[in-house]
């Protein structure tokens, strides 16, 4: 059953989805935890390389520097965007 919420419709918690006409960030998602629940945009739009499988030395350092500077924030689980972004974009 699709959730809407703020302009968005979602299959679910939990579930990002791409945001093509979002003019600054790529995904969505709207994060679940507990009894809490938030709309996290994150990603920035139009951004190519490093991503989940690197091809070359450079998009493989670009994907550690990634994980390295947000790292404290993907820490911080479901409700932060880092993660989000870690987990689909990285």
């Amino acid at each position: 059953m699709p959730i809407t919420r703020a302009g968005e419709t979602f299959e679910g918690y939990n579930k990002p989805k791409r945001t093509p006409k979002h003019p600054t960030k790529s995904h969505a998602v709207l994060a679940k935890k507990g009894d809490t629940i938030r709309l996290r945009r994150f990603g920035q739009q139009g951004v190519k390389g490093a991503g989940k499988n690197p091809k070359t030395k450079a998009e493989k350092a670009r994907r550690e520097r990634f994980k390295k500077s947000h790292a404290r924030n993907i820490a911080k689980g479901v409700l932060s965007a880092a993660y989000w972004a870690d987990r689909v974009k990285w």
